[in-house]
């Protein structure tokens, strides 16, 4: 475990990012007082961003995930041929 003050983070934070990604745990301090630490991903976080935010707002109750597996969406059975839906359509209007 490092310990690095913020100037120096700044100055250098591609480097302690770095290091993070590689398993290494750094203690941030301001002034001689710990403020933050910078860890590396947990194992069960998704690899890429926007899975990683979907699943973070999963996991604290922001969204819900679809009841329904993914898939395309099957098409309605048809409700009747089309000139007697047609021919419906007409006699409703001529009875306004």
């Amino acid at each position: 475990m490092r310990s690095v003050g913020l100037k120096i983070l700044k100055n250098k934070l591609s480097e302690y990012v770095r290091l993070a990604a590689g398993g290494e745990t750094i203690l941030i301090s301001d002034r001689d007082r710990v403020v933050a630490e910078l860890v590396p991903p947990r194992e069960t976080r998704a690899g890429l961003l926007p899975d990683a935010l979907l699943a973070e707002a999963v996991r604290v109750g922001l969204l819900t995930p679809p009841l329904r597996p993914p898939g395309p969406v099957k098409a309605p059975p048809p409700v009747g041929p089309l000139k007697r839906i047609l021919e419906d359509l007409d006699g409703d209007r001529s009875e306004r």
